[in-house]
């Protein structure tokens, strides 16, 4: 074993370190403008925004990152088995009848990385075991989408899979017991916290929302009307599509913490 060969891995766990560091610094890039982004959605409508290009541009880095990542652990394995010394030839060892056969450890290589991005989006989702969430339960290709209020009971991280429970299922389904579902992570979307507003989204009059319909556990497509919003824990005050009394809509107040974001493509 040779001096160089050390220093060149040295030099690799260097560049490793550094590449870490890098996505480390991407990410805390990335949340900011999360954050800037829950707090005034309406920025990206202002003419010279560049929210959401610096958005698209720090996760592409943190893609080419993550890609070099794995570059350079490919590199050092590769190092580090030319420098470990191979066993001492000799007959082949037999396998004694019923010996257990050993099961073939996966090398760093084949283990699937992941970013630290969505590694905080996983744990953001184990998070919302036992909160209530508002979720899509009818298929991607379905002629309407049916969304409901509904209980996290668990999410599996490697199958990244909700499991929910529908508490209250309406009078018009099949049977009248509470029923689960299991839904991937595109059809949960999480609602706001009562007691944690500063995250919240602040939608602006003329927004369209997805909200809780008062008195049920349904979610449908609402336009904000309010104009005297101060806080955003005020009650919105929503037109909800499809709700025409007497040639009008009515307006109907909902709580903040039963409003979300209305999903791109949603149909009703």
């Amino acid at each position: 074993m040779s001096t160089p060969d050390i220093a060149g891995i040295l030099d690799k766990s260097k560049e490793l370190d550094q590449l870490r560091k890098d996505q480390e610094e991407v990410l805390i890039e990335i949340n900011k403008i999360h954050k800037k982004l829950q707090a005034t959605p309406e920025v990206v409508e202002k003419p010279g925004d560049s929210s959401l290009s610096k958005l698209k541009n720090l996760y592409a880095h943190a893609k080419e990152l993550s890609e070099n990542e794995v570059n350079v652990s490919n590199s050092l394995l590769v190092q580090l088995d030319a420098l470990l010394p191979s066993g001492p030839q000799g007959q082949p060892r037999r396998r004694i009848e019923g010996e257990p056969k050993r099961k073939r450890m996966k090398s760093d290589s084949e283990i699937p990385r992941i970013s630290p991005a969505l590694r905080n989006q996983l744990e953001a989702c184990a998070s919302l075991k036992g909160e209530q969430v508002a979720a899509r339960v009818t298929q991607e290709d379905a002629d309407k989408d049916e969304w409901f209020v509904v209980k996290v009971i668990h999410f599996d991280k490697d199958a990244r899979e909700f499991e929910v429970l529908d508490e209250e299922p309406g009078d018009d389904e099949e049977g009248s017991g509470q029923r689960k579902y299991k839904l991937p992570m595109s059809a949960i979307i999480p609602f706001p916290k009562r007691n944690e507003p500063s995250p919240t989204l602040d939608f602006p009059t003329g927004r369209h929302v997805l909200a809780v319909y008062p008195g049920t556990t349904a979610l449908y497509k609402a336009t904000v009307v309010n104009v005297h919003r101060k806080r955003k824990t005020d009650d919105y005050l929503l037109e909800f599509d499809d709700d025409e009394e007497d040639g009008s809509l009515p307006q109907r107040t909902v709580p903040f913490h039963k409003v979300v974001a209305l999903p791109e493509g949603h149909r009703q």
